[in-house]
């Protein structure tokens, strides 16, 4: 049985992602922090950090990989007509804080959230330094959707995504890979699937096939830059 490597305090170094746990599901690592440079080396590997407090960091890099072509996104008639109806109106980078506190917030169903306190900050951190992004879906100049992530080379790695009205989320992510294709952006990584993300062409590849492709994609350059706006 494999164990799970833990993480030097003083090294930013990762064990190779093909070494992750089976059960649970990419478990990878445990430990370490959340510096600008470690989660940096981490995407940039295909290693994103998930857990709850009060547990230590968890780092994960599960096989296969969910993953959403820009170009592929699919945008069904019923949700062109009620988009028209719902008149939402999208912007990017001008509310991270309050995306990434909206989908922090717990609703019913859940007793804990992921996004930790040391989570969040740390995230605003690689949002004021210019990698990590949101989009914000307002309704009558108020927030009700949207998501966030990193975005490194010709890769997004998305976070998370909340949504306060109907089709909210689904508006930030089609306008999302709609603006991605024209920048160059290829691919969208959404780490595990569920029903609302295969729905819009979310598909599995195996865990190496998205390694080779972040080995291309990390280290290409696109006309993002590090604020984003669809003006």
């Amino acid at each position: 049985m494999s164990a799970v490597y833990w993480l030097d305090p003083a090294s930013v170094e990762f064990p190779p992602p093909r070494t992750a746990l089976k059960e649970p599901n990419g478990l990878l690592a445990v430990g370490g922090d959340l510096s600008v440079e470690r989660l940096l080396a981490a995407y940039r590997q295909g290693i994103f950090p998930w857990y709850e407090d009060p547990q230590p960091i968890l780092w994960w890099s599960p096989d296969p990989r969910v993953v959403l072509y820009p170009a592929k996104v699919h945008i069904s008639r019923s949700f062109r007509k009620d988009l028209r109806r719902q008149a939402l109106s999208v912007t990017f980078d001008k509310a991270f804080r309050r995306v990434i506190r909206g989908c922090a917030t717990l609703d019913q169903s859940r007793s804990g959230t992921w996004i930790t306190g040391d989570m969040l900050n740390a995230y605003i951190r690689m949002h004021e330094l210019g990698w990590a992004h949101s989009v914000e879906v307002w309704q009558d100049q108020e927030l009700v959707g949207g998501l966030y992530g990193m975005c490194i080379g010709r890769v997004f790695f998305g976070e998370s995504m909340f949504s306060r009205v109907s089709n909210a989320s689904k508006t930030a992510l089609v306008t999302l890979c709609g603006w991605l294709e024209r920048q160059g952006v290829e691919l969208i990584d959404c780490q595990v699937g569920n029903p609302h993300l295969y729905s819009m062409g979310a598909e599995n590849i195996s865990r190496g096939e998205f390694s080779r492709l972040l080995d291309t994609l990390v280290n290409s350059t696109t006309a993002t830059g590090s604020r984003w706006t669809l003006e």
